[in-house]
């Protein structure tokens, strides 16, 4: 059975051979082609803020890919790209790097294994993921809430421009 995935890719230290953040993304891409993962669909790349300590702005974008390969067996093939471009394995939490690459939804559900739950546990609250994954799937919608990708980018949006309470 072949499987349709969405991938939020991020990237926000230049590499030595690819460039930029931006030129990561689209090198990342070309990435997964070549390691079997079709890559049918890619949202605009965007630039946003960092979370934690990563003082440097972030280059995303999302992809629908297709392939062969379960979500725990696609994990593992995404945490080898990430290292062939130089991403370490136990670096500190939300610090700067040269390629993210995170499994966020698949068209068989929610899944949940040792080091994977699909989807994503925090992709309803980011906007870096929501936004380019609304723009290239917007119909998708999240097996636990049962609301499209749209549906949870408007409401994301709203909770954020909100202003705050008046203090009483």
């Amino acid at each position: 059975m072949v499987w349709r995935y969405l991938i939020a890719l991020g990237s926000n230290v230049r590499h030595v051979r690819h460039g930029r953040p931006e030129q990561v993304l689209a090198a990342a891409l070309t990435a997964l082609d070549g390691a079997g993962i079709s890559v049918l669909d890619v949202a605009p790349t965007i630039r946003s803020a960092a979370l934690g300590p990563a003082h440097r702005r972030y280059a995303n974008t999302a992809a629908v890919v297709e392939c062969p390969l379960e979500p725990d067996a696609l994990l593992a093939r995404l945490k080898q790209i990430e290292r062939a471009f130089g991403r370490r394995a136990r670096g500190q939490r939300w610090a700067a790097r040269v390629l993210d690459l995170d499994l966020v939804l698949w068209q068989g559900g929610a899944w949940s294994s040792p080091g994977l739950t699909v989807p994503h546990a925090a992709f309803r609250e980011r906007a870096f993921v929501l936004g380019p994954a609304r723009a290239l799937a917007a119909q998708w919608r999240d097996p636990l809430t049962g609301l499209t990708l749209r549906q949870l980018h408007a409401r994301l949006r709203r909770r954020l421009t909100r202003p705050a309470a008046a203090p009483r």
